[in-house]
């Protein structure tokens, strides 16, 4: 069974007025459990609707959105309870910080789950963790950080709730390489430890390719491609007409072809492109 799932969604904005906009449009898809899933698309092509659909942000105009098999909306009283296991981090969260201290802020959302004191401290060193932050920052300011600590801050405060599926829309926008690689390695490190779901937005091909089982491919407000990463990745001429691209290294792969170089097009990380070359000069470094 598809941990989320989406049935004939459509979302419009402005419903009703001359300003009406269809964001989606008939988008049917399933996310496996357990899986890593990047939602890509160019700006405004629906992505971060859909994020606020899968843990009830938003609702649809038409189909539904389904979680283990059941209509997400069906009890639309009981919607906060979708927020606790669909865990949403926006872009730029460090935004949405507001507690005095570190801790008080990652503790917001297990509070407000009802846990008691001794799990909510237990939740939050976790969290940190995951997030390469140490326990000596929970004393501090979120507003006396850097930005990178504020983004994970933000972040950990989402997964101190164990959400068993966790969104991102796009966790590294505008970090540092080294702070890009701590935010997506500790989403990695989650998903092994827990074996949760995990849908992340990105601009970063690099980053799709570095981490994702599946890729969602979205354009104007509609699935275009949908399937593994070596199946998405392999339309490159598709992607670069809606605006995308492969990544890099892959383009590198080409123009080596091009140029009589005969190696695998099908590689999309530095890794497995120095494996290739070294493969290229028989294991020569």
């Amino acid at each position: 069974m598809a941990k989320i799932k989406l049935e004939n969604v459509s979302f419009l904005y402005g419903k009703g007025t001359s300003y009406c906009k269809e964001a989606l449009k008939n988008v049917n898809i399933e996310i496996k459990e357990g899986s890593i899933t990047g939602l890509i698309g160019h700006t405004g092509s629906g992505k971060s609707t859909m994020l606020q659909l899968l843990n009830g942000l938003a609702k649809p105009a038409e189909g539904k959105v389904y979680l283990d098999g059941e209509d997400i909306w069906e009890k639309p009283k009981e919607i906060g309870k979708v927020r606790f296991r669909v865990g949403l981090v926006m872009q730029y969260p460090e935004y949405q910080l507001f507690e005095e201290t570190v801790e008080k802020d990652i503790a917001f959302g297990p509070k407000n789950m009802g846990l008691s004191e001794s799990e909510i401290s237990e939740r939050i060193r976790e969290a940190i963790d995951f997030v390469g932050l140490s326990p000596d920052v929970l004393s501090k300011n979120p507003f006396d950080l850097s930005g990178g600590q504020k983004r994970r801050v933000a972040i950990a405060g989402v997964i101190a709730m164990r959400p068993e599926v966790l969104v991102l829309d796009e966790p590294a926008a505008g970090l540092d390489p080294q702070g890009r690689d701590i935010i997506l390695g500790g989403v990695f490190k989650y998903r092994e430890k827990t074996g949760a779901t995990v849908i992340i937005v990105s601009h970063s091909m690099e980053d799709m390719a570095r981490l994702c089982d599946n890729i969602i491919v979205l354009s104007h407000g509609e699935v275009v491609l949908n399937g593994t990463r070596d199946e998405v990745f392999a339309q490159s001429q598709m992607l670069e007409k809606i605006g995308l691209a492969v990544p890099q290294i892959t383009l590198l792969m080409h123009e080596l072809n091009a140029r009589g170089i005969i190696v695998d097009n099908g590689i999309y990380t530095e890794e497995a492109a120095a494996a290739e070359i070294a493969r290229l000069f028989g294991g020569a470094r």
